[in-house]
């Protein structure tokens, strides 16, 4: 592409640009210097370039903007999906954004501003106004017709919508319905009077939620009168179960979520984003050390010392992987934060378990570091019981620690992906310390290792 713009060879430009996937064209012009995208992008169809323009990242939107310049950025802007339109002009700098919605058409920009009302993350900021509606006292004849002669602006006509004459919902049909219906059928008659919808004010996570449950390409969206306000697709719902994916999995490994891609992420922005967390759990590891010099006597005994690492990582790794189970479980709400008990339940069976087994390593591990003369002979029963009990100890807390802390968070209404992998072996390493050191001053009291 950059070869053909710096030739002038536009005819050829324009034949591969008309034949490439809007996707496909937004990484080629991506890879361009914004003067050579803005030129590329003059020769797309009006359709193919709105598409394109939405999947750009935000800063290449906006150096493509100054570049299009006002009538250039107006026709692209015109082009995008309603929902992505104000995706965009959110995304860009107040000034340019002002400049943008002031260059839209007065139906573009109250449109625009109607969906920008709405409060971020919410499932209004990812409607389409764009869908086909019908009315219950029309043939299905009729209904086909109306979809012929104005489906092709709508985002989708898998879905039909049912109003009436308020612009209340009543019901959707299916586009199979219809067509395999009589067509002489009467829409109420093909109604079942069922239909699942989403507030303009629910959370973006529902809209992914019902989607997945139903297993529906689209769903509407009303208003808290019912009353038919948009829609939202799988695609735009698919974009926001990304995001919210990669937002718990950034929680889950003891940051914020970035707001851009990791490599578009400032330096600045990234020590932000990582270093407050970091200097948190920072804090958390001295208190471990006050528990290190409280046992100080007994770290004396150079062959307990020796086992601290293997039994901290114990608790630290069953504490880490019943957090990311049950975090994952509230967000796909397969539990509820009243489930606690059932889930400390399952959490004691399982890291007894998951305990005896380690702990009977532990012991071996022991005696075998026995047979080579690293922990030597004295007292190595007591020692292998300290060590395979403290396994066992540090591993059933961590599980009810890691499975309880994301449900405590749930009921304070924080979020549970808080309840990351670091914390939950910062936590380990402090407590886990107080088993070790409690079970070893009880086996073995009076004996210098």
């Amino acid at each position: 592409m950059r070869e053909l713009i710096n030739s002038s060879r536009y005819a050829e430009l324009r034949q591969v640009l008309h034949t490439l996937p809007p996707a496909d064209v937004a990484d080629l012009l991506d890879s361009l210097e914004p003067v050579d995208a803005a030129v590329a992008f003059r020769f797309l169809q009006r359709d193919n370039a709105g598409e394109a323009f939405a999947e750009l990242e935000p800063d290449k939107q906006e150096a493509l903007i100054e570049e299009l310049g006002a009538d250039g950025s107006r026709r692209v802007i015109e082009a995008m999906d309603p929902d992505d339109r104000a995706e965009l002009i959110d995304e860009l700098p107040s000034q340019i954004a002002k400049r943008v919605i002031a260059s839209l058409s007065p139906e573009d920009r109250r449109i625009t501003q109607a969906i920008l009302g709405y409060p971020a993350q919410s499932v209004g900021r990812h409607m389409t106004p764009d869908y086909v509606r019908v009315r219950p006292d029309w043939t299905a004849d009729q209904a086909i017709e109306h979809i012929r002669k104005y489906g092709r602006d709508a985002e989708t006509i898998n879905w039909v919508y049912i109003v009436d004459d308020a612009g209340h919902l009543i019901d959707d049909i299916h586009l199979r319905s219809l067509l395999l219906a009589d067509q002489s059928l009467m829409i109420q008659q093909l109604m079942d009077d069922r239909f699942i919808a989403l507030s303009a004010s629910d959370d973006q996570e529902e809209a992914v939620r019902l989607m997945n449950r139903y297993d529906r390409s689209a769903l509407p969206v009303v208003d808290s009168k019912g009353i038919l306000l948009g829609i939202v697709t799988y695609d735009d719902i698919a974009d926001v179960a990304e995001e919210e994916a990669t937002e718990d999995i950034h929680k889950l490994g003891g940051m914020e979520a970035l707001n851009r891609p990791y490599m578009q992420t400032g330096i600045v922005e990234m020590f932000k984003k990582r270093g407050l967390w970091l200097a948190i759990l920072f804090v958390g590891q001295t208190i471990t050390v006050l528990v290190l010099s409280t046992f100080e006597d007994q770290l004396g005994h150079k062959k307990l010392a020796l086992f601290i690492p293997l039994v901290i990582s114990c608790g630290g790794n069953s504490g880490s992987q019943a957090a990311t189970l049950v975090t994952r479980a509230l967000a796909l709400e397969e539990i509820l934060a009243k489930d606690w008990f059932r889930v400390i339940g399952r959490e004691l069976l399982t890291g007894a378990s998951i305990g005896l087994m380690l702990g009977l390593l532990g012991v071996i591990n022991v005696f075998l570091l026995s047979l080579v003369g690293i922990t030597g002979q004295e007292y190595v029963l007591r020692l292998a019981m300290t060590v395979g009990g403290s396994v066992m100890g540090v591993v059933l807390w961590g599980t009810v620690l890691g499975s309880l802390l994301p449900i405590v968070l749930k009921r304070m209404g924080l979020d549970p992906g808080v309840a990351s992998t670091p914390m939950v072996a910062t936590l380990m390493d402090t407590s886990g310390m107080l088993i070790y050191f409690a079970i070893a001053m009880i086996l073995l009291s009076g004996i210098q290792l």
